[in-house]
């Protein structure tokens, strides 16, 4: 449109009108908080683990609606279902113990570091189910299990009582979370063999079995695992007078689950129901082939920690 004679000729203003501007803060803010939840989703691993000396826990990795039966997560199935400690290396990292010899019966320490791909100790870790590191030993027969917590020096070296209490070779498993440089976590498991000479004898493993004693307790398990698929298996714990005792979070949840595959023991991570399903502890259990497997189940009550062992043929 021509300009009024007379009157200047109008020109673009630089500064946004009101509706504008509140149009430009709403869509800014909206940018900065899904960059912001980005960003501490990364760091935070989506809600479950958390840096070394905080206070998360892993209970949100793989949560399931109630009632939820036997599922598989698609393209994701395959490495959900893989089993880890199979290796002293993998996913970019090494287990090295700087001593795998021990003295039968004879109180010893477990020394080990982490290692990346520059070969490099490792030293900052997340913290997963209350702990930065989780060790696992048993011996190769899938007897003796200890569930132990090594503690980590400036070096990054780890270090942790130990005692092989009969000869033969055992497994040795790092179940933990790396931090990266750039903050990235890769979580994975490795394993190495130690040994305590002497004759060994390998005991047979117990048949399958719903219940098993431990102590004054009473431990029924109920669960139908199938290759491929992430099923629950449930364990209800019964005291002598047949009524439930009042469990205790122990590393964040009311149970700690391992399942080791016999014959190379492949190790499987299990993931926990934050809460009780109907007085019974839950985990979500993926095996990845038919094979036997024997579960650890660690519960605590009265103040003490006990393990529970269950075989299971799984076809």
């Amino acid at each position: 449109m021509a300009p009024v004679a007379g009157e200047a000729p109008a020109t673009a203003s630089a500064v946004p009108d009101r509706a504008t501007l509140r149009l430009a803060l709403v869509v800014g803010g909206l940018v900065l908080a899904v960059l912001l939840g980005f960003g501490l989703g990364r760091i935070n691993g989506g809600g479950g683990p958390t840096a070394a000396g905080g206070t998360g826990s892993a209970l949100a990795e793989h949560p399931h609606a109630p009632g939820a039966g036997a599922h598989s997560h698609g393209a994701d199935q395959d490495a959900a279902a893989e089993a880890g400690g199979l290796a002293v290396s993998r996913d970019g990292y090494t287990l090295t113990p700087l001593d795998d010899e021990f003295t039968l019966g004879q109180a010893g320490e477990l020394r080990f570091q982490i290692r990346d791909g520059q070969r490099r100790t490792v030293t900052r870790f997340a913290v997963v189910h209350d702990k930065p590191m989780h060790v696992i030993v048993v011996r190769r027969d899938l007897s003796g299990y200890q569930h132990l917590h090594p503690t980590m020096a400036v070096d990054g070296t780890w270090s942790v009582p130990l005692t092989l209490p009969s000869p033969g070779v055992w497994r040795a498993y790092a179940d933990f979370t790396a931090v990266a440089d750039d903050g990235r976590q890769t979580a994975t498991t490795l394993g190495v063999d130690l040994v305590a000479p002497g004759d060994y004898t390998p005991r047979d493993l117990p048949g399958p079995a719903t219940t098993t004693r431990v102590d004054e307790f009473t431990v029924e398990y109920r669960g139908a695992p199938q290759p491929g698929l992430t099923v629950p298996v449930d364990f209800r714990i019964t005291g002598a007078d047949g009524v439930g005792p009042t469990l205790e979070r122990y590393l964040g949840a009311y149970g700690h689950l391992v399942a080791l595959r016999q014959g190379d023991l492949g190790y499987l991570h299990v993931h926990p129901e934050a809460e009780l399903v109907d007085g019974a502890i839950r985990f979500w259990l993926t095996t990845p082939a038919p094979g036997r497997y024997r579960l650890y189940l660690d519960f605590a009550t009265g103040g003490a920690v006990r393990t529970a062992e269950f075989t299971v043929s799984v076809s």
